[in-house]
Formats: structure tokens, sequence, C-alpha cells
């Protein structure tokens, strides 16, 4: 007789093949996902880069390197074996992404893009949806529950590598998110005028900009963290720190995943659609409103500008007090309920 095989298990192959921001937003989706296929090999279409932080979200089984330029969606050619079981497009609302998936023959396809007719109340795509509530809706639509809250990732093991440092990360994949180097500078000899240490990080290819932020504002070499750290580097540093400061970008969505303090600075989108949780107090969302703007621009976006030193300033000294006058530890922290913190 023939050796008896195991059936191989069922796959979900959900697509996001964006930036880290992007993944982190989608993180309560992941776990929906995860939660209602238990049976199920989950597989992320995703750059490779993100691989790390994937296997961080704890709804990740495995990761199909994905990734197209400038946001676009990618040919999912690396995909072997049978076809996906489910398909869900967590990518965008255009047929260019539900195409991807259809392109691999999956039994079912979840999307906004294209709704299935068996759905009582199709998912419909709406601009003034915050990223973490839009991808949730979008699963209960489909009958499969997920909360937007539930973005905490665990504390990395260890202790940390600048524990009660103020991380500050100047850089953005696009310009239209970057507050000019000066002000961060001025931000941190103000910062370091306390006493408190502050260590500049910064992506790959943005070594220049980080040594123009760490000489204007008198930082040691050993204070600047750049050409992009490993996942779990990025995750230690910020999860032991005291503040983060940035844009809108990456760093930010990991300073709320880790319940560490943050300052974000936003521009061409408002933080309704992309910051913070508004009723957590660990988080300053900055903004003045205006137009609109494109958060992939090539120069720096009008309402990101009229953002002060001064108003940043105040902002990360108050969260540094607050966590001095409740005992908030800044080094590791016990994994909770809802992750560190």
């Amino acid at each position: 007789m023939p050796a008896h095989r195991s059936r191989p298990r069922p796959r979900v192959l959900i697509l996001r093949a964006l930036g880290l921001g992007d993944l982190l937003a989608a993180v309560p989706a992941l776990r929906g996902v995860r939660r209602a296929f238990p049976d199920h090999e989950i597989v992320l279409a995703a750059p490779p880069s993100l691989r790390d932080a994937a296997s961080a979200t704890e709804a990740v089984d495995d990761l199909l390197p994905a990734s197209a330029p400038r946001r676009g969606v990618p040919e999912l050619t690396g995909w072997r074996g049978d076809p996906p079981d489910i398909a869900i497009d967590l990518h965008g609302n255009g047929p260019q992404s539900h195409g991807a998936l259809a392109a691999l023959g999956p039994r079912r396809i979840l999307s906004y893009s294209c709704p299935l007719p068996d759905v009582a109340a199709p998912p419909v795509w709406r601009r003034e949806d915050h990223e973490r509530e839009r991808w949730c809706r979008l699963l209960k639509a489909y009958g499969i529950d997920a909360d937007p809250r539930d973005l905490m990732l665990r504390c990395p093991p260890g202790p940390p590598p600048a524990p009660g440092a103020v991380v500050v990360h100047p850089g953005a994949e696009a310009a239209a998110r970057r507050w000019p180097a000066g002000r961060y500078a001025t931000v941190i000899r103000a910062v370091r005028a306390t006493g408190r240490p502050v260590v500049v990080t910064g992506g790959p290819g943005e070594e220049a900009l980080t040594t123009a932020v760490a000489v204007a504002a008198g930082l040691d070499a050993d204070d600047v963290r750049s050409g992009g750290l490993p996942f779990a580097d990025l995750s230690a540093l910020i999860a032991g720190a005291a503040c983060l400061v940035s844009g809108d970008t990456g760093p930010a969505h990991l300073a709320v995943a880790h319940g560490t303090p943050s300052v974000t600075l936003f521009g061409p989108v408002a933080p309704r659609l992309w910051g913070p949780p508004p009723d957590d107090p660990r988080h300053t969302a900055l903004w003045y409103p205006g137009p609109p703007g494109d958060p992939h621009g090539p120069v720096a976006d009008p309402s990101l500008l009229r953002i002060g030193a001064g108003e940043v300033i105040a902002s990360v000294l108050s969260h540094i007090r607050a966590g001095s006058t409740t005992g908030r530890r800044n080094g590791p922290r016990p994994v909770g309920a809802n992750g560190c913190g």
C-alpha cells in the first residue's frame, strides 16, 4: 500500500505589498483573518524586507516576496503549489490588485473592487475611513470580525539599546512628509538641554539626512543609527524609548504598536486617516488643516511646514514629564494584554 500522505493545509493569501507603516496599520485586519481561519496557513504578499515585521504580528505564517515601484501592484509570480483557498485584497480598491489575486485562481476573493455576489451588504470603499478601520470594515462585510484597536506588538526580548532616549526619525519615503532637517536639529538641542539622550534613526538611503541633522544638533556619530536598522533592532529601540519624534511614517506606527509616547508631524494627510488612536494620551499628532496634499509628493507639504519647532519641543517635553510622573519605565517593559506598556 502507498504511504499515507497528509494533505497540505489550505492557504489564505493576503496582498499588502507596501511599506512598514502600511503593514502595521493592517495588523488588526491580519489578526482578524488569523482568528477566522485557524487551520489555514496565512501567507502575506509583501516586500521581503518586511518578513520579520510580518512575523512580529503573530498573524502571518509565511511571506510571499512581492513589491512594485511607486506602491504599485506586483505580479504574484512567486506563488507555488495549489491556488489559494482564500485571497484577500488589503492592497487597494482598484481592479489591478484584485486582478493580481484572481490570476492565481483562488476559490474565493475578498476585496473592495469586486465584491462577491452572495454578500448581503457588499463593502464600499470610503475615502474618509481611517486606514485601520478600512480593512476591518472590509472583513466584517464578509463575516470576519476584526477590531481596529487590536494593534499592539510584543516587546522585543532583552534590554533596549538606548533605554529612555528620545528617538528622532527625520526621514520619510517622500519629501512631502519630511519636516525640515534644521527644525529637527532645534528640537534635539532642546531635548538634550534637559539631560535626556537622543538617538537619530534613518532608513536606507537617508544617511546624508541623518548626518545633517546630527551635525546641526551637535550629536556624536554613536547617536546615529542610519541606513535602515533591521526590524528587530528598530523595534527594540522604539519599544525602550521615552518618546519618538517623526513624520507620518513607519516608525510612528511602531511607536503606537509598542505603547511608546510619540509626537507625529502630519502634513498632506490628516491624522484622522493615518494617525494614532485619538483617545490615547501617549500620542500627539500635530497637524494644521489645509487642502488635501499628495503624501508621495516631491516637496514638503505646506501644512507640514506650518508646524513650528517650539510646539514640537513642548509636546516632547510634556510626554517626558508625564512619563516621569507616572513612573513609566524606560527600559524593558512586560508584555500585557495589549503588548508593551
